[in-house]
């Protein structure tokens, strides 16, 4: 493939899964904003736990063979109804053990109620394993129109469901119900739009190459999701499920743009680079030209949010959320490395080294005890500063191996993103100190996201950036492809 043709087709995703994340993401966000107002920290927190075990178990149900597909060269239909198979078999296992498990996770947590909960969370589990086939087929061949047209109905109908279940005083279950439907409804779609079928054959010869490259990502897959999800049960055992209510939502606000946005990059550069993985010059330039971009957006995005938390928790889902306002701000700072650390990973994917994928991700969760043990013996707070720390040492692991293999040292990459986080934290700085203001938050933060806006434009316009002055390029010239339509 041409880099011309290369570029048409990444720039063609990149838009694609980012009408999923503007328009798929921000129905459900809103849809999040009406539930925060009707429910309490303590009931999301419920939610939250049941999260732990579905989050840990999804990762399993791939077994990593998505991504064996998506890097060989020549998949055909044989390797698709292997890993759909499997798939299921592997799901349904896991549902049922989930399910005599949950009056155990109850008694644990001390939380009665869990047991339904937590068993009919387990049903995600089945329905996400009949669409991981149709979305490995959709990614492999870079379609992302076809996946956000299904995330789009998924989040639309879900999200009617949770609210109109909330407001009848369903309480916790409408969080239940919105999970369940969403994920649902995205799988249903998704038969429906991409017309792909299986015939239940099954290739020992297939299965092989893809568990042969596949269970080292799925152990380090594995690994990341029970070490994600052991915070959240330091602060649900610890501390409350209220406490771990306000850790999750100001998660997943700042999840919004760093984990998404990564997650629109990693779609769409990860089949796209894997094209081109035998000409290492151009695989260089297009990996730094990914990294400087999804830099510049996280960067911008992630420490103004952190700025503005407290106005901006405050208008969105009331004061009652003042606790996450105090975790947003280092939660976003600490993840907005996050592209660095994935996109890194990805390079070791499309090299074939799922090996040291592995290697890395056993000696990360070993520097990520501190923060655990911080948690444990001391308050939330400090364990998110620690983690701070611990995120920069992971980023130099991350790096370091990638620069063996390409040459582009951590150092380089560092070099490339400074200009990134020197705009955010001179945005950071003109916008902090307005919440000081003796006005409405509904005053100041409207003021705080005009003045941050200001202050990057004036500061990319001077110095021509480039990474903004690429994404510039691909916007107008995206406008001007439209209007000629």
């Amino acid at each position: 493939m041409s880099d011309s043709s290369l570029k048409n087709k990444t720039v063609n995703g990149i838009g694609w899964s980012a009408a999923d994340a503007i328009l798929g993401q921000g129905i459900t966000f809103l849809v999040g904003l009406i539930l925060a107002r009707r429910l309490t920290p303590d009931e999301y927190g419920l939610i939250g736990i049941c999260l732990i075990f579905t989050t840990i178990l999804n990762g399993i149900v791939d077994s990593g063979f998505s991504n064996a597909i998506i890097r060989k060269q020549e998949a055909d239909n044989k390797d698709y109804n292997t890993m759909f198979i499997t798939n299921m078999v592997v799901s349904i296992a896991l549902f049922i053990l989930l399910f005599f498990a949950a009056p155990w996770i109850s008694t644990i947590f001390k939380r009665t109620e869990l047991t339904p909960l937590i068993r009919a969370m387990g049903s995600i589990l089945i329905i996400n394993a009949l669409s991981i086939t149709q979305v490995t087929n959709l990614t492999k061949r870079i379609d992302f129109k076809t996946k956000t047209k299904a995330s789009l109905v998924s989040a639309i109908t879900s999200g009617a469901i949770g609210i109109g279940m909330v407001f009848s005083g369903f309480g916790v279950w409408a969080l239940v119900a919105q999970q369940i439907s969403k994920q649902a409804f995205y799988t249903f779609s998704l038969w429906i739009f991409n017309r792909w079928w299986p015939n239940f054959s099954f290739s020992i010869s297939s299965f092989r190459y893809m568990w042969g490259f596949g269970w080292k990502l799925m152990l380090s897959g594995l690994l990341d999701n029970i070490w994600k999800q052991l915070y959240q049960v330091v602060v649900a055992s610890c501390y409350s499920p209220a406490s771990l209510g306000h850790y999750t939502r100001s998660r997943e606000y700042a999840q919004l743009f760093s984990i998404n946005l990564t997650s629109i990059v990693q779609r769409v550069s990860y089949p796209a680079l894997a094209e081109i993985q035998d000409d290492k010059e151009r695989m260089i330039a297009a990996y730094r030209k990914v990294i400087k971009v999804t830099m510049f957006v996280t960067c911008v995005c992630m420490i103004s949010m952190g700025a503005v938390a407290e106005p901006l928790l405050y208008c969105l889902i009331g004061p009652q959320w003042h606790e996450a306002a105090t975790y947003l701000p280092l939660i976003c700072l600490s993840m907005s490395l996050y592209p660095l650390h994935a996109i890194n990973l990805n390079m070791l994917q499309i090299q074939g080294r799922s090996d040291i994928f592995l290697y890395i991700e056993i000696i990360k969760k070993v520097i990520g005890i501190l923060p655990l043990c911080i948690g444990i013996f001391v308050n939330i707070y400090w364990m998110l500063i620690t983690s701070l720390f611990t995120g920069l040492i992971a980023f130099f692991l991350n790096s370091y191996y990638t620069g063996k293999k390409l040459g582009y040292t951590s150092w380089m990459q560092l070099k490339d993103i400074a200009p990134d986080y020197l705009v955010a934290f001179l945005m950071a700085i003109a916008v902090y100190f307005f919440k000081f203001l003796p006005l409405s938050n509904w005053i100041i933060l409207p003021l705080q996201v005009v003045v941050g806006a200001a202050v990057m434009f004036i500061i990319c316009e001077t110095t021509k950036l480039s990474e903004y002055i690429e994404i510039k390029q691909i916007i107008l010239s995206t406008i001007d492809k439209s209007h000629r339509k």
